[in-house]
């Protein structure tokens, strides 16, 4: 959370940052999928604008959108090492800590509904982290290549060369589709209710032959699996299992959204314990991936 700013810094330079915080909050959370990491990337940038404003013989900054995606492209790309690290030791699979939108706010502010749905930020997580940086820009926000290139230090050359390894990356993994968002939603509650309530023919109804199920407790919360789960019988199974498992009334789902996608908040007593995501396969009927975030660590920010 970005601390309130010095008087010394004065109105307008707090508001030039204000003003652009929620696309820099994006653009960060898009290259780390950490919000904590986020967080402390933010803080690091207001720092270092509010620092240079203090400068007597510091230049003026003639346009701070740039100048500040700059500072935070650049705190972003010097954490994702960290992170990285991090995901080397980490216990289970790894997923992006979740961005619910709050319930009064489904839709969230514009720039942090550019944030990417759950299964691109997967993807993304093979790139390299220059690649990403510049899929992320080009891609998500719309920066041009010869934008990208003065945030970047590089040539627009080398950043369209980038650009374009990335996006065939991403799209080999992740062909370009988007459903329909109420039959999302639809789907989501329909997944949720036939997972927890031990409807089995519901739930092989629901799921792609090729389903699989990322499971990312962090050696901390509840996980199916300490390995990805793939084919619809065997996802099936450790749902029923996790059913038959639960005493009666023991749960309760609420619905939102994680970044662009619907989700299934699941809570016991006064906490959250998971947050499921699916995405959806190309039919736009049928679940492909089922991604459910189970990690303590990465829940703390939701509430009933």
């Amino acid at each position: 959370m970005t601390p309130a700013p010095p008087h010394a810094t004065g109105d307008a330079v707090t508001e030039r940052f204000l003003g652009h915080r929620e696309l820099l909050f994006s653009v960060i959370y898009n290259m780390l999928g950490s919000l904590s990491d986020t967080e402390d990337a933010l803080q690091e940038v207001w720092l270092a604008w509010s620092a240079r404003h203090r400068t007597p013989d510091a230049a003026p900054v003639e346009n701070a959108r740039a100048y500040l995606v700059r500072m935070a492209v650049n705190q972003a790309l010097a954490r994702r090492a960290e992170v990285a690290r991090r995901q080397e030791t980490y216990v289970g699979p790894w997923l992006p800590e979740p961005l619910v939108a709050a319930e009064d706010d489904v839709a969230g502010t514009a720039e942090r509904a550019e944030a990417l749905s759950m299964a691109v930020l997967v993807v993304l997580e093979t790139l390299s982290p220059l690649e990403r940086a510049v899929f992320v820009l080009h891609e998500v926000f719309g920066f041009g290549h010869p934008e990208i290139a003065d945030i970047l230090g590089r040539s627009p050359a080398a950043v369209r060369q980038l650009a374009a390894r990335a996006r065939r990356h991403v799209q080999a993994r992740r062909p370009r589709h988007r459903p329909e968002p109420d039959v999302h939603s639809q789907v989501t509650e329909r997944f949720a209710a036939a997972a927890l309530g031990g409807d089995l023919r519901a739930l092989l109804e629901l799921l792609a032959p090729d389903v699989t199920l990322w499971t990312d407790g962090g050696g901390k919360g509840p996980a199916t699996s300490l390995r990805p789960v793939h084919g619809r019988d065997r996802v099936a199974a450790l749902f029923m299992a996790v059913a038959a498992a639960l005493p009666a009334g023991a749960l309760d789902i609420r619905y939102r959204r994680v970044a662009g996608d619907p989700c299934a908040l699941v809570f016991s007593g006064d906490g959250p314990i998971a947050v499921v995501v699916v995405d959806l396969a190309p039919d736009g009927e049928r679940i492909a991936g089922i991604y459910s975030v189970t990690n303590p660590d990465k829940l703390p920010r939701i509430e009933r």
